[in-house]
């Protein structure tokens, strides 16, 4: 069994090619139980945590289970709000192939599929990302989204206007886009007047994405708001948008879309697709220009299992 840390990912892992891996693996048949997902107390903080207990296999391949951890408060700490193990097993034997740092491959494939999304859903020619969020995923996101299209600035915005300046030092040095322009910025509705493509990955309860604030034509990539009592995109938000997401499975366990479900605001019947009928050509993406897209991401431990079974088939 070999180890691959999260210099190993970060060196090995190319965007686009992670990308088509996902895209290809939403075309075929993977065995994906319904993840555990348990919220334990953390009195110290006064908010609970959260064990995500991931599994999935490709019958006579491989089999993978991703143990993960969430801390909402770790941010005061200087440390990740999520931690974890990924272990890839041989799925024919049973022994074990790979132990893989959990918390560096679910930042990747996260921000991988909300590119994947946003090549159906955003406008072809987009040229303006703006980041909601200065977490560990907000580099990957920015990566993965200029993988896809041709974006030539970039806004970052964060409650800590530091910690959005990092975020930029990071994507400036590991950039191979010379003429990427990248700044920070102070208020989330200039953010959102200049932008093509919003991207919010945060762990607000309440949204800081508002419906009046939103353009014609612009997409919108919610990766936060990972439990039903949090949300980052107000009722107005989503009632403007035509609603995508990563599976059908996973949809009540954001409040973004379960909470506007259980208010009788929205129903299931309006979400439009979910990644695996956009690869498969079975649902269209975006229709016309003036479309206001939405993509709600709560992860798929399908997109765990293809990012470890690329990453150890290039290392091993």
């Amino acid at each position: 069994m070999i180890n691959i840390s999260e210099e190993q990912l970060e060196e090995n892992l190319d965007y686009p090619i992670l990308i088509e891996a996902l895209r290809k693996a939403f075309q075929e048949k993977y065995i994906v139980p319904f993840r555990h997902h348990h919220n334990y107390q953390n009195p110290k903080e006064g908010v609970d945590s959260t064990l995500l207990l991931m599994p999935a296999w490709q019958v006579g391949k491989y089999l993978g289970v991703k143990m993960v951890t969430v801390s909402p408060k770790n941010g005061k700490y200087n440390l990740p709000s999520i931690h974890g193990v990924y272990t890839l097993f041989n799925a024919e034997k049973g022994m074990p192939l790979a132990q893989i740092n959990a918390t560096k491959l679910t930042a990747q494939r996260t921000a991988a599929a909300s590119a994947l999304a946003s090549s159906f859903l955003s406008k072809k020619n987009s040229k303006t990302l703006f980041l909601v969020g200065t977490g560990a995923l907000a580099p990957e996101l920015i990566r993965a989204h200029i993988s896809v299209r041709p974006i030539e600035t970039v806004y970052v915005w964060g409650r800590n206007l530091k910690k959005a300046k990092v975020v930029i030092d990071q994507i400036t040095k590991h950039t191979k886009n010379n003429n990427l322009k990248i700044f920070p910025i102070k208020n989330i509705e200039e953010g959102i007047e200049r932008a093509d493509v919003i991207s919010c990955a945060t762990l607000s309860p309440t949204p800081l994405i508002f419906g009046r604030n939103l353009k014609v034509g612009q997409h919108l990539d919610l990766v936060g708001a990972y439990r039903p009592d949090m949300r980052e995109a107000d009722d107005e938000a989503i009632l403007k948008s035509s609603i995508f997401i990563d599976t059908y499975s996973g949809m009540l366990e954001s409040g973004d879309i379960a909470i506007p479900i259980e208010q009788e605001i929205l129903k299931k019947e309006t979400i439009k697709g979910d990644l695996f009928e956009l690869c498969r050509g079975e649902k269209a993406g975006r229709k016309n220009e003036n479309e206001i897209t939405l993509f709600k991401s709560v992860g798929h431990a399908l997109e765990d299992l293809a990012t470890a079974q690329l990453i150890y088939e290039k290392l091993k």
